[in-house]
């Protein structure tokens, strides 16, 4: 699993989301995030914006850039 997908899901998993839950709060299709969470799919720039400021983390630290979340 790339360090992308296993930084979404342990983020998902600490707010206590459904996947379900979490591409509709991001405004993405249920098939594409899940895509995202598998590591079969890197999503695009905006999206990945979205999601570090839903996870106030930065998207460094999503890409596994950086260890610290801010």
């Amino acid at each position: 699993m790339d360090i992308l997908a296993k930084r979404l899901r342990e983020l998902r998993k600490e707010r206590g989301l459904k996947q379900e839950e979490l591409a509709a709060l991001l405004g993405i299709s249920l098939s594409g995030y899940t895509r995202y969470e598998h590591g079969e799919r890197d999503p695009n720039a905006p999206t990945l914006a979205a999601m570090a400021d839903f996870f106030q983390v930065s998207a460094d630290y999503l890409l596994g850039r950086k260890e610290q979340r801010e």
